[in-house]
């Protein structure tokens, strides 16, 4: 698989990952993950924080010991800004406001994780971009990384992401739920879904390094792009 990278130094490397790759190995270790490709061309590489699988987007990795600690702490410490995008169902009221809920993991499943009291802090700003009815595209700042977070937070409102087989909603998108009077190809037999992947991509990272501000951003995914114009174009 070839590597996108958006950014390289000889203390870490940003990746523009895709959708349907593992950020690292999974417990059973079968499935082929973005750590074990880099490993392959680095050698040693530590992992800073996660996307998941699904998600596409800009992702960092350490090549050395003290970077990783330095990286996980301005993680931990919220001096990273981490801005991603999404679709989801529905047009959030307000358009734009910060969610503050708890989140930690399910007692009973593994894998998933709930929201909750007994949770850990989780905060997830969001704003909306455009607005096509029964969809709309958002902007989120996440000031916390927990798990499943963006997802989570937007089912917690009533918005869940686009594509979500976890916390939402797993059917494709299809242009019949969007454009009037849809007629199938002749020919078909079945349409074509524009989107069958989670509707999530991380922007962009920026944080200071070596007293510069650092943009790192990874531009919308082909994909992504395509089911935005095609909403744009029949709402």
């Amino acid at each position: 698989m070839r590597l996108s990278i958006i950014f390289e130094n000889k203390q870490f490397v940003a990746i523009h990952k895709p959708s349907g790759l593992l950020s690292i190995p999974d417990r059973m270790g079968k499935e082929l993950s973005l750590k074990d490709i880099l490993k392959e061309k680095y050698g040693n590489i530590y992992t800073v924080h996660r996307l998941d699988k699904d998600t596409s987007g800009v992702i960092v990795f350490a090549k050395d010991e003290n970077t990783h600690r330095t990286l996980s702490q301005m993680f931990e410490t919220r001096d990273v800004n981490k801005i991603y995008h999404g679709l989801v169902y529905g047009i959030p009221v307000p358009n734009s406001g910060t969610i503050d809920v708890p989140i930690f993991p399910h007692p009973g499943k593994n894998g998933l994780m709930v929201t909750g009291n007994k949770g850990k802090p989780a905060i997830t700003d969001y704003a909306l971009v455009d607005a096509f009815g029964k969809y709309a595209w958002m902007q989120f700042r996440i000031h916390t990384g927990r798990t499943h977070q963006i997802r989570l937070h937007m089912k917690h409102i009533g918005h869940s992401i686009v594509c979500d087989e976890l916390y939402g909603n797993p059917a494709p998108l299809l242009l019949s739920s969007i454009k009037r009077n849809f007629k199938l190809a002749r020919g078909a037999e079945e349409e074509k879904p524009l989107l069958q992947r989670l509707a999530l991509h991380a922007t962009g990272l920026s944080f200071e390094w070596e007293h510069k501000l650092l943009f790192l951003e990874a531009p919308f995914p082909k994909d992504l792009r395509a089911v935005v114009r095609q909403l744009q174009k029949w709402r």
